[in-house]
């Protein structure tokens, strides 16, 4: 319990930093941060970087680097080839829902569809849970909508 309060304040701490300014977007606020340089290699990779700059509003999911280097080694270097981006554009917008959904909105077994196409399943049994991936930092504010911090990167059916 102390360990897992103690990691809420250091994380609280690390986002609500100066990098992460609720007068910035939601890329803005990703890049600003040390823990989503891979994510926003990603974005910019698939051409979605104006996209999540436009006015929105957005709720994102996002992986942290430890979720995308927990993926199978060599994963995220093919994803990000060129001839993958149909592939790599499935699975970030699979992390983006459509509108503003604060933690406080969400419900217990309730789908969301994703701007992919496919909803993904919220769960509150047991914390908060993207599908397998447990959001470990929620509300992190952006001008465009906001951002909850997951510790796994979801993968829709393809």
């Amino acid at each position: 319990m102390i360990k897992t309060a103690l990691f809420a304040v250091s994380a609280a701490a690390l986002l609500t930093g100066p990098s992460l300014a609720s007068a910035q977007d939601i890329v803005d606020v990703a890049a600003g941060n040390g823990s989503f340089k891979t994510l926003v290699a990603a974005v910019e990779a698939a051409g979605l970087v104006d996209t999540l700059k436009g006015e929105g509003p957005f709720t994102v999911f996002a992986p942290t680097d430890e979720a995308f280097a927990a993926l199978p080694a060599g994963t995220v270097e093919d994803l990000l080839k060129p001839e993958n981006r149909d592939k790599l554009v499935a699975i970030l917008t699979y992390h983006v829902v459509p509108g503003k959904v604060m933690s406080g909105d969400l419900q217990d077994d309730m789908e969301a569809t994703t701007v992919q196409g496919s909803s993904v399943t919220i769960d509150l049994d047991n914390g908060v849970m993207v599908e397998d991936a447990t959001v470990v930092m929620p509300d992190v504010a952006a001008t465009n909508g906001v951002i909850h911090v997951i510790d796994k990167v979801i993968m829709p059916q393809m």
